[in-house]
């Protein structure tokens, strides 16, 4: 599943676990996202919508201010493997979506940079927003990927990490509990 090409012929980065085909680019790097580059390599002439959520280091999380960094730690490879999982759901839920790109990174991310970048591209708005909302959602909930929050006197593991069980991880991936076909809820 690991690539070595990126789009425009770029270097390959040394730790990044990649996979990169005609519909989807999926990664885990620990260096700086390329939004712009995400976008443009969504892009498509035949799809009219493209949506992008990306996900930045903000001073605070519950309750708590003065968050400086972030640091994601993932299992790299069962980490790509669970974003084609999603990806795979997602096309099943809107097949008419075209091209999909779900970047997260790792390591030490600081205040302001961007920690996870998802697109989709699709021919209208109606099935890349769902999707794109669906992808990231369902990413955070499945993928093994953790994140240590720092502030000034301080650091913890976020709450937020909460890879689910077996049976909740099913029933998020299962196309028959998510109903299926454009526009299904």
């Amino acid at each position: 599943m690991q690539h070595s090409d990126t789009p425009g012929g770029a270097a390959p980065f040394p730790d990044a676990v990649e996979h990169l085909d005609d519909r989807d680019w999926l990664a885990v790097r620990p260096v700086a996202l390329d939004v712009a580059g995400v976008e443009a390599w969504v892009r498509q002439p035949t799809a009219g919508a493209v949506v992008t959520f990306v996900g930045t280091v903000r001073d605070r999380s519950h309750g708590r201010t003065g968050v400086s960094e972030l640091v994601y730690e993932a299992y790299d490879r069962y980490a790509l493997s669970e974003f084609a999982r999603v990806v795979a759901t997602a096309r099943r839920r809107w097949p008419t979506i075209e091209r999909v790109a779900v970047h997260h990174r790792t390591g030490r991310v600081l205040l302001g940079e961007d920690a996870v970048v998802v697109a989709v591209s699709s021919p209208h708005r109606d099935e890349a927003f769902p999707a794109t909302a669906f992808v990231i959602d369902t990413v955070k909930a499945v993928a093994p990927i953790w994140k240590l929050e720092r502030w000034e006197g301080g650091e913890s593991w976020s709450t937020d990490c909460r890879c689910v069980d077996a049976d909740a991880r099913a029933a998020l991936l299962d196309p028959v509990a998510l109903g299926s076909g454009a526009g299904a809820t």
